[in-house]
C-alpha cells in the first residue's frame, strides 16, 4: 500500500513558549478531541518518528473520507498529541495500516450517523512490552498505553482522514469509542490459540486487529458455571431488535466477542474449541424474519441470495459464516463479557507490528 511512495513535510506553525495557547489555537482549529493535547513540536515528532523504522515523508496510503495523505510525520504528530511514547509508535503505525485496508472501510466507519468507532485488539509479546493491559478493566481508563495509542489513532481519523463531528462525522449520538478503545489479549487465561495465530499471523509475531462498532454490550453470566451456559448466555444477549447487523450479513460485517478469563475457562474446559465457540454463535444468534421485518434498517437490507425473506420463520443468523466472529479472551474477574456490536459495512482488519 503506497509502499516507497514520499511527501513533502507537514506545515509548520511558530507559537510562543505558552501550553494553553496551544491548546486553545488546537481547539479552535478542530484538531484536538475537545482533550489537552501535548504540543507537536519538532523535536517531539522527529523522536517519535525515531521510534519506528520509516522516514517521515514516507507515506501510508489515502484515508477516506476527504483522502487525506497518511505520512509517518502526520502519523507522529497526533501520537504526540495524543500523549504516546516513542516506543508505542510501530503499535500506531500498525493500527493505521490496517485502518487503511479496505475490508475495515474507515471513511464509513468514521462518518456514519450509527457514530462507529474503531475498537483495536493488541495480540502478542508488544502487549506485555509496552503495558498494555489485557487484564481488569482492560477496556477502561488508567492505562497509558491504552489511552494513547488509541487516542492517537483517533485523532488520525480527525486529523488526517478529516472525519470532524459536525461536517464529515455525521454521528447521531456517536459513543466515548471514539476517544479510544484499544486493549490487548489476555494471553495468560486464554485457553485457545492466540487471536493473531487466528488471524493467520506467527504465534512470534505481534498483531493489532481493528472492527468498526457501535457498542459494547456487556454480558453477566455468574450463575452458570458450564461452558453451554455461558455460551446460551451470550447468544441469547445478541437477540435483540435495532441491530442493523442482521440486515447486512452480504456485507460479511464481523462481530467482536471478548470473552471473560472465567467464561473462557469453562467453555474451553467443557470442550469447546475457538471455531466451536464460533459455530455455537452462529447456530443460536438468530432472529426470525417476522421480528426483522419493516424495523431499523430493513429497507436497506443486503441479504446473500439463500435467505428467505417472504418466510416469516427463516432464522436470520447476525453474520454470514461462523468465521465473522472475532473471538478475543481479555480482561480480569468478576464473570463478565461482552460482545461488539458492528457498522454494518466492516470486517475484522489485521496489521503485523513490525519493531
Amino acid at each position: 500500500m503506497s509502499q516507497g511512495l514520499k511527501a513533502g513535510p507537514a506545515s509548520r506553525i511558530d507559537f510562543a513558549n505558552d501550553y494553553v495557547a496551544v491548546n486553545d489555537y488546537f481547539h479552535e482549529q478542530g484538531w484536538s478531541d475537545g482533550l489537552p493535547i501535548i504540543p507537536p513540536t519538532e523535536e517531539a515528532v522527529a523522536e517519535m518518528i525515531a521510534g519506528a523504522s520509516l522516514p517521515g515523508d514516507h507515506v501510508l496510503g489515502i484515508m477516506p473520507p476527504v483522502d487525506g495523505t497518511v505520512t509517518i510525520e502526520k502519523v507522529a504528530a497526533n501520537a504526540v498529541m495524543a500523549g504516546c511514547k516513542p516506543a508505542y509508535f510501530p503499535v500506531v503505525i500498525a493500527g493505521v495500516k490496517a485502518m487503511l485496508q479496505p475490508k475495515y472501510n474507515v471513511g464509513s466507519v468514521s462518518t456514519t450517523t450509527g457514530g462507529a468507532a474503531p475498537c483495536f485488539m493488541v495480540s502478542g509479546a508488544v502487549a506485555e512490552e509496552l503495558g498494555i493491559n489485557s487484564g481488569t478493566a482492560c477496556m477502561g481508563a488508567g492505562f497509558r498505553a491504552n489511552a494513547s495509542i488509541g487516542r492517537a489513532l483517533c485523532l488520525i481519523i480527525r486529523n488526517i482522514a478529516g472525519a470532524v463531528p459536525g461536517e464529515m462525522d455525521k454521528g447521531t449520538l456517536a459513543f466515548p469509542g471514539r476517544y479510544s478503545l484499544l486493549f490487548a489479549e489476555n494471553e495468560a487465561r486464554n485457553p485457545w490459540e492466540p487471536l493473531r495465530v487466528a488471524m493467520g499471523y506467527k504465534e512470534s509475531e505481534s498483531t493489532i486487529s481493528v472492527i468498526g462498532i457501535r457498542g459494547v454490550h456487556y454480558i453477566n453470566e455468574g450463575a452458570q458455571e458450564t461452558g453451554i451456559g455461558n455460551l446460551e448466555t451470550i447468544a441469547g444477549s445478541m437477540r435483540r431488535m435495532g441491530l442493523v447487523n442482521y440486515l447486512h450479513q452480504a456485507n460479511r460485517t464481523a462481530i467482536g466477542v471478548v470473552v471473560g478469563p472465567e467464561h473462557a475457562h469453562e467453555i474451553s474446559k467443557d470442550g469447546f474449541s475457538r471455531r466451536d465457540v464460533q459455530q455455537y454463535l452462529f447456530e443460536h444468534a438468530r432472529m426470525p424474519v417476522r421480528e426483522l421485518s419493516g424495523r431499523s434498517y430493513w429497507n436497506f437490507r443486503r441479504w446473500p441470495e439463500d435467505y428467505d425473506e417472504n418466510d416469516p420463520d427463516f432464522m436470520v443468523p447476525i453474520v454470514y459464516t461462523p468465521e465473522d466472529f472475532v473471538i478475543v479472551v481479555a480482561g480480569g474477574d468478576g464473570r463478565h463479557s461482552a460482545w461488539l456490536s458492528s457498522w454494518y459495512m466492516t470486517q475484522c482488519a489485521t496489521e503485523k507490528i513490525e519493531r
